[in-house]
């Protein structure tokens, strides 16, 4: 059976209250989260494979949601952590205010997990009534009750 988003969410990992709205410095913030992951073998380099990734195109997918990723070799397991800022990210190259950030990694052996994810994701944030959800979250278990109740409708 394939992973399912919400069994990868963790309370720790989940910020409903990202401070900058300058993309770098809230990817960074949103990243942070997975620094001190046991599965991280190499935060910088999976850092660096991260912005690398969003140097390539834009990773915003409407619906003010972005899904910054990286396919990297710098972790053992796939991990998700989750911003949300209030007034919105902006992203450049999506001339977009992003207020819902789902930040990816995924090992690069992996590739079907890969896909599998996004496109999961993708189905998931597609939903009006979830990112209102998620938007209105007081808390990250609150968040990831959304999430599971969302995904087990799919």
């Amino acid at each position: 059976m394939a992973v399912r988003i919400s069994d990868l969410l963790d309370p720790a990992r989940i910020d409903l209250n990202v401070r900058s709205a300058r993309r770098t410095t809230a990817l960074a913030q949103v990243a942070g989260l997975l620094e001190s992951h046991e599965a991280m073998t190499n935060y910088k380099g999976f850092y660096k494979d991260l912005l690398a990734r969003e140097r390539l195109d834009s990773t915003c997918l409407g619906n003010s949601v972005a899904l910054p990723h990286a396919r990297t070799d710098h972790l053992k397991e796939t991990l998700l952590a989750v911003g949300r800022h209030d007034r919105g990210i902006y992203f450049e190259k999506a001339d977009e205010h992003v207020k819902l950030m789902f930040l990816l990694g995924t090992p690069k052996k992996d590739p079907t997990a890969y896909l599998s994810l996004v496109s999961r994701l993708c189905k998931l944030v597609k939903q009006p009534a979830l990112r209102t959800a998620l938007l209105e979250a007081e808390t990250p278990a609150e968040f990831i009750a959304a999430v599971t109740d969302a995904e087990a409708k799919l």
